[in-house]
């Protein structure tokens, strides 16, 4: 089943990625990955979502913890937090290939209901690696397979999702997914508010809309965000403002006072100042680095 799965994601990936090696389905959430090389720290801040490694290796470090992982083995992220990750084995002969599904925090409310289960109070830990469920494997070779007919997606699409929803919640870290789709919880109600954030992280947000937004007081907010994300309010959207600024230097050649201004920043030397402590360089000698390092890979 797994080496079905693997040549179905790479006919996929292989045909329609993008330079960067990323190929986004018609199926709403779902994307494939390719790299033919081992790739530099990659900084995010991920959103809920489960990712199947079915060739090369890779890692991932969340704060003080830090995961590797390979092929059968599946990635599950259960909140918005910050990471690093790395592809660490990857070629031409054998390329990591990757297929990552976002979670549906509606799906698994939905489901966890009709499962009658109760609310158990899951451990804090958002970033979980566990070896493939052979039935979310299965689960998403079906969904591979609509990809090569095109008109059974918006007919079939959204039953697959949701088995493979189900088997995700009837997994080891169910209770973790489940808590992502209690209605009045708090990672639902701070995920209406790093929606926000998302949407609107280069203008200044006031943490009183913010959590107004999350149906919270300010403090009741302040601490609940942080206990979900690891992150405060403002460091969260520091570092979206930082990712998306180092994003449009690397992909699209923004000079780095335009790069700064376009995240909404309004001073070039504080976003330098900020932007070499996340990234450990500044903007300038990053650029030449990752110029260096691609390089050398190719």
């Amino acid at each position: 089943m797994t080496h079905t799965l693997l040549q179905a994601v790479r006919r996929y990936v292989e045909t329609y990625a993008d330079p960067a090696g990323v190929a986004q389905t018609p199926i709403p959430g779902l994307t494939t990955i390719r790299s033919v090389t081992p790739s530099g720290l990659q900084h995010a801040i991920s959103q809920p979502l489960v990712c199947l490694v079915l060739q090369g290796s890779k890692q991932v470090a969340m704060g003080t913890q830090s995961f590797s992982f390979g092929a059968g083995d599946s990635l599950l992220i259960t909140a918005d937090v910050p990471t690093v990750s790395q592809i660490t084995c990857a070629s031409a002969d054998a390329p990591y290939l990757s297929l990552v599904l976002e979670l549906d925090p509606a799906v698994i409310a939905d489901l966890a209901m009709q499962m009658k289960e109760e609310a158990t109070i899951a451990d804090g830990t958002p970033v979980r690696v566990e070896p493939t469920d052979a039935e979310v494997a299965d689960a998403a070779l079906r969904l591979m397979r609509l990809l090569d007919r095109p008109a059974s997606i918006p007919v079939l699409h959204a039953q697959l999702v949701r088995e493979l929803h189900y088997w995700l919640l009837e997994g080891k870290h169910g209770a973790a997914i489940r808590r992502l789709g209690w209605p009045d919880g708090h990672a639902r109600r701070v995920g209406r508010a790093v929606a926000l954030l998302r949407a609107e992280f280069a203008r200044p947000l006031p943490v009183d809309r913010l959590a107004a937004t999350a149906g919270m007081s300010p403090s009741s907010f302040h601490h609940h965000f942080r206990a979900v994300t690891s992150l405060s309010p403002m460091q969260f959207q520091k570092q979206l403002r930082l990712i998306e600024a180092r994003r449009l230097m690397m992909s699209e050649g923004r000079s780095t006072s335009s790069a700064a201004f376009a995240v909404g920043y309004e001073s070039v030397p504080q976003f330098t100042r900020e932007y070499g402590r996340m990234f450990g360089l500044p903007p300038g000698k990053d650029r030449e680095a990752v110029r260096n390092w691609a390089g050398a890979a190719a």
